[in-house]
């Protein structure tokens, strides 16, 4: 069985959703940010003092989207792809992590994360402006199909999709980009994704 080192208000939620598009068995460790991510026994799962970790066997990952490509390899097509649409998953996965993420996390910091005295509303700006010019690109991405690689939904969808529920929970302003919204709307109201949801969204 997998198992899942973390909180569904982590990253971790997102090894969740593709835990349940994968229709993989899995059981959650219920560590916080609290103390015991510094402990001997989760570094020996992520060295880095973070979550989430996996366990898979004798494998042991950290990095929540790696573990996404993992459990999506476990499940094979099409959640994950063959050929040239591999690649392409790959790529989108790189693509939520190191461009979409830095900005979506720089606004989300800076309006709902932070306390409020700690906000700084110019990196706030700064943050939605550099995640509206990611949109851009997404918006053309989804201009002829209802998913990133086509007519199916992947495990790039997940991922990048995951990295964006932040600013889809807390309502950024998707201003132009109906076509986002829209992909986001459909992934976010899939039976998984909303299974990973009432665990992230419980009181």
């Amino acid at each position: 069985m997998i198992r899942i080192h973390g909180t569904p208000k982590s990253r971790a939620f997102r090894c969740i959703w593709a835990a349940e598009e994968a229709g993989l068995a899995y059981e959650i460790l219920p560590i916080g940010f609290g103390p015991g991510i510094k402990s001997p026994e989760h570094l020996k799962v992520n060295p880095n003092g973070k979550i989430p970790a996996m366990e898979d066997g004798a494998l042991v990952l950290f990095e929540s989207l790696a573990i996404n490509l993992h459990l999506a390899a476990k499940a094979g097509a099409p959640l994950m792809p063959k050929g040239d649409d591999a690649s392409r998953a790959l790529q989108w996965t790189l693509w939520a992590a190191t461009e979409a993420e830095p900005a979506a996390m720089q606004w989300a910091y800076n309006t709902y994360i932070r306390p409020p005295e700690e906000r700084d509303p110019g990196q706030a700006a700064a943050g939605a402006a550099g995640l509206n010019a990611r949109l851009d690109v997404l918006e053309g991405q989804l201009g002829a199909h209802p998913w990133l690689l086509g007519e199916t939904f992947t495990i790039a969808d997940c991922n990048l999709a995951g990295v964006l529920y932040g600013a889809w929970a807390n309502r950024f302003d998707l201003g132009g980009h109906t076509r986002v919204k829209a992909w986001l709307d459909r992934c976010f109201n899939r039976p998984a994704a909303l299974a990973a949801r009432a665990l992230r969204e419980a009181p």
